[in-house]
């Protein structure tokens, strides 16, 4: 039995359950930290079955996903402090470490919004921004507009879309995911002109 069509079994047990939504907190949690399932296999028929909670769902995935990536954000931050020094001097030197860092501090923002969007682990996003110390109030914005953009995004889409939304996003995630990246872009390549 795949992984996907074992979340499936388990939304089925999981649409009555009293604990839904902290179901969907700690599963979001945990495919934004240290598990990479995929989050939207259980999500959208969830949505569907349970339409009443459906804007709920959103936002407790969407919480999940943040405190996982404060979790993230920490890790990078403390675990770098104390293997950092071994970390730049095996893989880079501190003149390039200095260079990724200002780099974070000046365009942060996008390269978080633009991880927490794209189909890339958003582990790297958070473990960056913590390493370099970015601002950790602009990073739980960024993550907060990425992350509320993909799930309430889903939302969107089953509200509308219904039964058929699981199709509908099987058919356009592709464009949907290059559209939305190729905006954030456009957007962040319009800042650094102004």
């Amino acid at each position: 039995m795949t992984v996907v069509k074992r979340l499936k079994q388990k939304t089925r047990q999981l649409i009555d359950s009293k604990h839904m939504l902290t179901s969907i907190t700690a599963a979001s949690f945990l495919e934004s930290t240290i598990v990479p399932i995929p989050l939207e296999a259980v999500l959208v028929p969830l949505m569907q079955a349970r339409r009443e909670k459906l804007w709920l769902i959103a936002l407790m995935a969407t919480v999940g996903c943040i405190i996982g990536a404060l979790f993230g954000y920490a890790l990078g931050y403390y675990l770098f402090d104390a293997v950092g020094d071994w970390v730049i001097n095996t893989f880079s030197n501190p003149e390039q470490f200095e260079q990724v860092k200002q780099q974070m501090q000046a365009q942060g923002f996008w390269f978080v919004i633009t991880l927490g969007i794209v189909p890339i682990p958003f582990q790297i996003a958070m473990l960056a921004a913590g390493a370099t110390k970015y601002s950790l109030v602009m990073f739980l914005i960024a993550t907060t507009i990425a992350r509320s953009i993909r799930y309430f995004g889903l939302a969107l889409v089953v509200y509308f879309a219904g039964n058929q939304a699981e199709r509908v996003i099987k058919k356009h995630k592709t464009k949907a995911v290059i559209g939305l990246t190729l905006l954030v872009l456009l957007i962040w390549w319009i800042t650094t002109l102004l």
